[in-house]
């Protein structure tokens, strides 16, 4: 899992839990999942449901720049500019593609799974090889690494590749993260993962971007463990020190990298994320 850790990486996002009034967790991270979320749990406050619904009464680029606007506003929480020419990607993702807009899940295989009175503990996956697109951020804090990188995997996926053709979402977006061998501190280097969907496996297109890299990913055993809430270095933190403490044997896993997966946007207060543990090679 090296190349700076991008091997099977872990997304969701780091940041602190400071909600504002209208419930959106100002520190939790943006993810390329969370668009369409977003703009069917939020924008439709003010509209009578579903993008889809409004976007029946809404001129395209009055929805396009409300978007935008949204997430321009979501994002100062972070410390992050969104700029005016993430308006296409942000409404790409956030409508339908032609019927395209299906998340597609990364595929593994259940090896295992440990219980302790009825509850899981943690599973035990085979995930295969396969290709991955990659960036590795450093910004001055943990939380903009994430958001920056997101966004340039976003304008990747919405035509800025060699096809020129929207590629499908995939889930979980992952990162992966950097600690010290005590784990007491995170590095600020941080890589933003996306699987590429099946249909572009075999032959992914290249991006135009030349910091993302068109990585195959070995094949990995992880161990995994859900949680729920906002994911920060605190909450991050916890988790692994948690992990390590219900591994059986946790010297057979890589002890200095780790992969946050998310599933769910940071603005439910229920959010689905996991921790993945890497078994070493």
């Amino acid at each position: 899992m090296d190349r700076g850790g991008c091997q099977m990486s872990g997304g969701g996002g780091g940041g602190g839990g400071d909600v504002d009034g209208g419930g959106i967790d100002r520190h939790g991270m943006i993810t390329l999942e969370d668009l369409e979320s977003f703009s069917e749990d939020q924008l439709s406050d003010s509209g009578n449901g579903s993008l889809e619904e409004e976007g029946e009464t809404m001129e395209e680029d009055e929805n396009s720049d409300r978007l935008l606007h949204y997430w321009q506003e979501v994002a100062r929480g972070h410390q992050v500019e969104v700029s005016q020419d993430m308006a296409e990607p942000i409404q790409q993702l956030s409508s339908n593609n032609q019927g395209r807009s299906h998340r597609e899940h990364v595929p593994f295989t259940l090896l295992a799974r440990k219980e302790k009175c009825g509850e899981l503990l943690y599973e035990k996956r085979q995930y295969e090889k396969g290709h991955w697109a990659c960036i590795t951020m450093r910004e001055e804090t943990y939380e903009q690494s994430i958001c920056y990188g997101f966004m340039k995997i976003m304008r990747y996926i919405c035509q800025q590749n060699a096809i020129g053709n929207y590629l499908g979402m995939t889930l979980p977006i992952v990162t992966v993260v950097r600690t010290d061998e005590n784990h007491s501190v995170i590095s600020h280097d941080v890589t933003v993962a996306y699987y590429l969907p099946a249909e572009h496996q075999a032959q992914p297109p290249q991006p135009h971007d030349n910091e993302i890299v068109i990585e195959v990913w070995p094949a990995a055993t992880v161990y995994t463990r859900a949680f729920t809430g906002p994911t920060n270095e605190v909450t991050i933190m916890n988790q692994i020190t948690a992990m390590a403490e219900l591994l059986d044997s946790p010297g057979v896993c890589v002890n200095n990298s780790f992969i946050v997966a998310g599933y769910t946007n940071p603005a439910h207060s229920n959010r689905q994320n996991e921790l993945w543990f890497l078994e070493q090679r």
